[in-house]
């Protein structure tokens, strides 16, 4: 069976500038809930990495994105799709912790639970930090154009990163390469 992670803002679910603050505001990105059944049903295994600072800066709390989640989840169920977990860092980048992306503690963290080496494993983000934490643990980075910094990525990109349009176009690639 083969993993992809996935950031979750701007990657399954529209970003927004001022933070994914309740379930009203996670509205998926048109095809990507379709895509990650088509992953599931390939025998992809989804997580969900995703930095969420709005709970130490008490903008919303654990139980709040545990609904926001629980959304994202019976939707996907709608589809015929799973996420097999998600992973959040609750800090902001001003709390200086591992698992915030650019840095690598949360992959290093799932790298430990899943005990598996996330070598070459496609890490599907929308933002420079994303490229950077799976560079970090020598995992795949691929960059999607559906998250609000698209304009500011795609200018700082280490070479060879690969850009794709949507999750939609990054599943129809890994299911049409089959590596």
């Amino acid at each position: 069976m083969s993993l992809i992670i996935l950031d979750r803002d701007g990657v399954i679910n529209q970003d927004s500038a001022t933070m994914i603050k309740s379930p009203a505001d996670w509205i998926p990105i048109e095809g990507s809930l379709e895509a990650i059944a088509r992953l599931n049903q390939a025998g992809y295994r989804v997580v969900v990495i995703t930095n969420q600072p709005g709970i130490s800066q008490g903008v919303f709390d654990v139980e709040t994105l545990t609904k926001i989640h629980s959304k994202m989840r019976r939707m996907l169920a709608q589809v015929g799709g799973k996420i097999e977990a998600v992973l959040y860092c609750p800090h902001s980048p001003d709390d200086n912790c591992s698992c915030w992306q650019p840095l690598d503690g949360a992959l290093a963290e799932l790298e430990n639970r899943l005990r598996i080496d996330l070598s070459k494993i496609p890490v599907v983000g929308s933002t420079l930090t994303n490229v950077q934490s799976a560079i970090a643990v020598g995992a795949r980075p691929i960059i999607v154009r559906t998250g609000n910094t698209e304009h500011v990525v795609t200018e700082a990109l280490p070479t060879g990163v690969e850009i794709y349009d949507d999750l939609a176009s990054v599943a129809a690639w890994l299911l049409d390469v089959q590596f």
